[in-house]
């Protein structure tokens, strides 16, 4: 193959760049929650800041994120654990997984100081509280939606009912508990109280 050939299969190669190094990507997420939990807030940030504490160079931050809100997006879903696979067998073995989830999520968040931190100033971006609700929230809202439409299949749940409702009826007791009221316990077999006492409201009804 001659010169210009060799050039002409190595071009598209060099386009894409190197892969992106892992570790280079978990000392940055790391720099941020550090100066997170030291009391700096989000809108104190900058990603020249973040460059400087990482012992980047700004070139490569920004070849990683286009800008902070990307960037504060990847530490969100660092310190989100990763959703459970319902198993499938019921509805609500599979609904007590989900509810089990957020259980131990709220525990953690009640003993880090930082996942404390970083939620509530998250909250005070609008545009990145929404692109994690549009992410993040989303999937596991669509994850729930799929359990609840099985068991309305399966004869487990009414089938007359809004999907959307049901999940507010079986996540929202433990969200409220988690954070609304956080003085409230946590405490183990919650999930299945939960789940058993909204599934004996909205089985389906004998005939007759």
């Amino acid at each position: 193959m001659s010169t210009d050939g060799a050039a002409t299969v190595r071009g598209p190669a060099e386009r894409r760049g190197r892969p992106r190094n892992a570790a280079v990507d978990t000392t940055v997420v790391e720099t941020v929650l550090s100066l997170l939990e030291d009391g700096v807030t989000i809108g104190e940030l900058s990603m020249e800041r973040v460059a400087r504490e990482a012992g980047v160079g700004k070139a490569t931050l920004y070849r990683r994120w286009a800008g902070k809100e990307e960037l504060m997006l990847d530490v969100l879903r660092s310190l989100d654990s990763a959703n459970p696979e319902p198993a499938g067998v019921s509805a609500r073995d599979d609904l007590v997984t989900m509810l089990e989830f957020l259980r131990l999520r709220g525990l953690a968040k009640r003993s880090s100081a930082v996942l404390r931190t970083v939620v509530t100033q998250v909250q005070a971006h609008p545009k990145l509280w929404r692109e994690y609700h549009d992410t993040v929230v989303t999937a596991r809202r669509e994850a729930l939606f799929a359990v609840l439409r099985r068991g309305m299949a399966a004869g487990e749940i009414r089938s007359d009912l809004d999907v959307e409702l049901l999940a507010d009826l079986f996540v929202a007791p433990m969200i409220s508990r988690a954070v609304l009221h956080e003085w409230k316990d946590l405490h183990e077999g919650l999930a299945e109280q939960i789940v058993d006492a909204v599934l004996d409201g909205v089985r389906p009804r004998p005939a007759g």
